[in-house]
């Protein structure tokens, strides 16, 4: 049931108010020259002296001073998203979990103390025991560890579960554990034997104890969603259920002083509850996505929450009013643009960032923010000059943006996907009504429309003198127009299901499209004929490319081969499977001799010589999938967009 979306990091690294470094290379992967972005909010955790806030985000943790809210630190290892934090009492120590390790960490300085292993798989919750001696990890493996803080030797080894260990929790005096997995089962342990106390039945559960010990707060992954359920520890039994969020509730937490209890949920809001009465309290609104973090500062003041709209906002419990909001957070881009001159690139969230952002190429610096949106941005593109960016959005409308002065120019509402011509003149925009339509750059003045599909426009090109555009839909045709009349010249027929791509060759002789049916088909730009059907891909194509030299063309599909085309014979040049489950985009080298496909679901972007065939590099750093590549126009940066939240800036050589 959790979804984790994907945001942008930008690593920041502070010394006591100053920064240290350029935040934008520090703790980078082997041949990552810049990240962009903080990653997508995942928890938010006080340490115990209420000094530092901890925000557990996509690619690492971030460390925040309470008293600055300047960022400290940036604790980076793990390979793979951080699965679960833990401070232990003295606030000295941060544990984190994630893929078969753990690791431990100074708070105060930021090194990495210990990095261990001993569980088969994945570590998806950490948890030291009130006192500090006890340090516990749950795992896929099945099984709840728990080490000797002191020896770090291990001490215990609980298997009861049947999957996944998904949330542990102790009780304040420490004579309990509870552990959750992915099925149906909540455990109590009894910390001084480690016999089984009491079994529930709750599947994917989050867990939270009162102060007191007496009573243990259920969140589930399983339906009923929309509750927190509250159990006796002591005897097991069923207390209350609270009800009133409208969607599931991620996650709740217990006052210091027992108090409040707080819940998060997918509705938005964060809801308070009276611990003595079960009474709802007060709800907190403000957050514009999801909210899966929260928690409570040692001394009961302050409340954070941490939400899929990029924020981590802190709240005063006196007054329930916002204290403070911490930004740089943000959903998965959804596209990436480079500017023609290849200084600027920008970046479009998705989901719920509602932000278009420029970067810096050569420093890695975020340059302007432009907000404006009212839901996530799913495209980005730039005038021919550089001067203008245009973005589109699920809220149906494209803005103009002034790339110098981030100054908004134009709004044109009902369109998501957008292409400049290549004069800069025009900007031609499809959406899923089958309409195509042109406006006019500099006064936003509607030109043409253009009707024909019956379905909706899935992708739209400029033929490279811009006066013909070719469209595909999802009515399986191709059609081409004459951008100065509106006129549709030609109807192409062939595919038997959605038209997912087109591409003209760079003579503008020859349009490339690639579809559902599993084929790339070439057409006769003048005259509309179908010159070839390429076979080969088992499952639908998602892209197509053609070489600067207009010889190959590459096609990328959701089955495994990344497949070469000689333009000619029609024939597969070379044929790349190394991505295990498809490829969602690729791109050639301006210099020709390059192609980099971007892995959905290994996490990965591959480079690969297409002369040779061979794989020349695996760049690996995104911990979720990559959903876009592009090369800047020097062919000396490929960047890489992820739904982990971040674009990185990868140095290649053409």
């Amino acid at each position: 049931m959790k979804i984790t979306v994907a945001l942008l990091i930008l690593l920041v690294l502070f010394l006591p108010n100053t920064f240290a470094e350029d935040y934008t290379r520090w703790s980078l992967p082997e041949g990552v020259v810049a990240r962009l972005g903080k990653g997508n909010i995942e928890a938010v955790l006080y340490s115990p002296d209420g000094a530092r806030l901890a925000i557990r985000s996509s690619v690492g943790i971030w460390l925040y001073d309470t008293e600055t809210y300047r960022a400290v630190a940036l604790l980076g290892g793990h390979t793979n998203w951080v699965r679960s934090v833990s401070f232990s009492p003295d606030g000295k120590t941060l544990a984190s979990g994630g893929n078969d390790t753990m690791r431990l960490w100074d708070t105060v300085t930021g090194e990495q103390k210990r990095a261990f292993t001993g569980h088969k798989y994945e570590v998806h919750t950490v948890a030291f025991s009130p006192d500090g001696k006890t340090f516990a990890g749950g795992s896929y493996d099945k099984t709840v560890r728990l080490w000797d803080t002191e020896t770090w030797e291990l001490k215990h080894t609980l298997t009861g579960h049947t999957d996944l260990v998904y949330s542990l929790a102790f009780s304040s005096d420490g004579t309990t554990l509870a552990s959750s997995a992915e099925n149906s089962t909540v455990l109590l342990w009894d910390t001084e034997t480690w016999e089984l106390k009491h079994t529930f039945n709750e599947e994917m559960a989050r867990l939270a104890f009162s102060p007191d010990g007496k009573t243990l707060a259920i969140t589930s992954a399983a339906g009923p969603e929309e509750r927190v359920e509250l159990r006796d520890t002591v005897t097991g039994k069923y207390k209350k259920t609270l009800t009133g969020h409208t969607d599931w509730v991620t996650r709740a937490v217990f006052s210091p002083d027992g108090q409040t209890l707080a819940s998060a949920s997918w509705d938005k809001t964060v809801r308070l509850w009276d611990t003595e009465t079960w009474e709802h309290k007060g709800t907190l609104t403000g957050h514009t996505a999801w909210i899966d973090a929260v928690g409570f500062s040692p001394d009961g003041r302050t409340l954070a929450s941490g939400s899929y709209d990029g924020t981590v906002r802190l709240w005063d419990t006196e007054t329930w009013e916002p204290k403070r909001t911490l930004t740089g957070y943000t959903d998965g881009s959804a596209s990436v643009a480079f500017s023609p001159d290849g200084t600027t690139v920008a970046s479009g969230g998705g989901y719920s960032d509602k932000t278009v952002r420029l970067w810096d190429v050569k420093t890695g610096e975020q340059k302007r923010v432009l907000t404006g949106h009212t839901a996530g941005v799913y495209t980005v593109g730039f005038s021919p000059d550089g001067q203008t960016l245009v973005s589109g959005s699920r809220d149906k409308t494209m803005r103009l943006w002034d790339t110098e002065t981030g100054r908004h120019k134009l709004t044109l509402a009902g369109y998501t996907t957008v292409v400049f011509s290549p004069d800069g003149q025009r900007l031609v925009g499809r959406s899923s009504d089958g309409m195509v339509r042109f406006w006019d750059t500099e006064t936003g003045e509607q030109q043409q429309v253009l009707t024909g599909h019956t379905e909706g426009v899935k992708s739209v090109r400029f033929s490279p003198d811009g006066r013909t555009l070719a469209s595909g839909g999802r009515d399986g045709t191709v059609r081409f127009w004459d951008t100065e009349t509106s006129e549709q010249r030609q109807v192409l027929t062939g595919h038997t299901g959605v038209v997912y791509r087109v591409s003209f060759s760079p003579d503008g002789r020859t349009l490339a499209s690639g579809g559902r049916d599993g084929t790339v088909r070439f057409w006769d730009t003048k005259t509309g004929e179908q010159q070839q059907v390429l076979t080969g891909h088992e499952e639908g194509v998602t892209s197509v490319w053609f070489s600067p030299d207009g010889r190959t063309l590459v096609s990328g599909s959701t089955d495994r081969p990344v497949r070469l085309w000689d333009i000619v014979t029609g024939r597969d040049r070379q044929v790349f499977i190394e991505h295990p489950q498809g490829v969602v985009s690729l791109a050639f080298s301006p210099g020709g001799v390059t192609v980099a496909t971007a892995g959905k679901w290994d996490k990965t972007v591959r480079l690969w010589d297409i002369e040779t065939g061979e794989q020349k590099r695996v760049l690996t750093g995104h911990t979720r999938e990559v959903y876009s590549v592009v090369f800047s126009p020097d062919g000396k940066t490929l960047a890489s967009g992820s739904r982990d939240g971040t674009v990185l800036l990868w140095k290649v050589a053409d």
